[in-house]
C-alpha cells in the first residue's frame, strides 16, 4: 500500500518570520508564504510525523452558527491515535499529495480545494457557509505539536445542518462558549488555546 504523502514546510522558513505560541493573527504575513511553491513539499507520513525540522500544514476548522460551535469527541478510528478520546472543535487534517496533481501545492486556490476536500470527507454541511481564514496556531509544548502548525478557519454556518460522515466523529453537538468552557480540561490543547482566544477568533472579518 503506497504511503500517504502528506504537506509540509520546514520550520526554519516559519522562525525566519519569527515564531510563537498560540494564535497568531498575522496572517497575511505568514500564509502566503508557507503556501508558495518554493516553500512547501510533500513528504511521507511516517517521516513528518516525528521530524519536529518540518512542519506538516493543517488545516483546523471551527464550524459556528448562532454563536455556537461544533464540539465532537474523537472515536478510536481516528486517524490521529495520540488524540483518541479528546474533545474538540476543529475539523481538519492533512494535505496530501491527492490534493494537487503537481509534487508542490500552488498557492491558495490549491490549499483551499484541500481543504474543502477534507472538510466533505469528515461532515455532511447541508446549509450555506462562508469560509474565512482566521489565525494561525503553533504549539511546540507537546509532542503532537511539534510536528504540525495549523491554519484556523472559521465556516459561519446559516443553519446547524451539520452530519458526521466519518465513523472517527462522535457526539456532534454545537455548544456555547460556556459550555464548552465546563469541557475545556478535555479538550485537545489545539481547541483548548481556540477556545481560550474564541473572542478573538470570532471577531476577525
Amino acid at each position: 500500500m503506497k504511503e500517504e504523502m502528506i504537506l509540509v514546510v520546514r520550520r526554519e522558513t516559519i522562525e525566519k518570520l519569527g515564531m510563537w505560541h498560540g494564535l497568531n493573527f498575522e496572517v497575511e504575513r505568514y500564509l502566503p508564504v508557507l503556501l508558495a511553491k518554493e516553500n512547501n513539499f510533500f513528504m511521507p507520513r511516517s517521516a513528518a510525523e516525528t521530524d519536529p525540522t518540518h512542519k506538516q500544514i493543517i488545516p483546523y476548522v471551527l464550524l459556528v452558527c448562532g454563536g455556537k460551535v461544533l464540539h465532537y469527541v474523537r472515536g478510536k478510528k481516528s486517524g490521529e491515535q495520540r488524540l483518541v478520546s479528546k474533545g474538540s472543535i476543529g475539523i481538519g487534517g492533512h494535505m496530501n499529495d491527492e490534493d494537487n496533481h503537481l509534487f508542490a501545492f500552488d498557492g491558495e486556490a490549491a490549499y483551499l480545494e484541500g481543504v474543502q476536500r477534507e472538510i466533505s470527507e469528515e461532515l455532511k454541511i447541508s446549509t450555506p457557509y462562508r469560509n474565512r481564514v482566521v489565525a494561525l496556531l503553533n504549539d511546540d509544548s507537546n509532542e503532537v505539536g511539534r510536528v504540525h502548525m495549523g491554519v484556523v478557519h472559521i465556516f459561519e454556518l446559516e443553519e446547524p445542518n451539520v452530519e458526521k460522515n466519518e465513523a472517527m466523529i462522535t457526539n456532534l453537538a454545537f455548544l456555547s462558549a460556556e459550555e464548552l468552557h465546563e469541557r475545556r480540561d478535555l479538550l485537545e490543547t489545539w481547541s483548548q488555546i481556540c477556545l481560550d482566544g474564541l473572542a478573538q477568533l470570532l471577531a476577525v472579518k
